[in-house]
């Protein structure tokens, strides 16, 4: 009878010499018996890598988006302020008090506007 042969600790590197050269030499699939698995081996390396692209497009798209929120929030302050500018010289106490500041002799009508029709 044949003798069952044990493991032993110093067959680890053999072991792993003959699994590096197998991957070099293109055998380690046809070693380990799982060729007719190939197909399904390369379509899960296919969706890890189409899902690990997706995920960098979704991480990019976030980033421009978060960027336009905070470019979005700077041109709504600058819009508050010019709002406020101008409604403060839209007034006509205001108006009249720059047209005399800048020396004009504009005033406020004192008769109403004649319509044409």
């Amino acid at each position: 009878m044949e003798q069952e042969r044990k493991f032993k600790i110093s067959d680890i590197g053999q072991l792993l010499k003959n699994s590096v050269k197998a991957i070099f030499e293109g055998e380690f699939l046809l070693r380990l018996k799982i060729g007719r698995y190939f197909i399904n081996i390369v379509l899960v390396f296919v969706v890890i890598t189409l899902t690990i692209w997706i995920s960098l497009l979704i991480d990019n798209t976030l980033t421009k988006v978060e960027r336009g929120k905070n470019v979005i929030a700077e041109q709504e302050a600058v819009i508050a302020m010019r709002s406020y500018e101008l409604s403060s010289l839209t007034r006509r106490s205001t108006a009249v008090k720059h047209l005399q500041e800048l020396g004009s002799d504009l005033k406020e009508a004192e008769k109403p506007p004649i319509i044409l029709r």
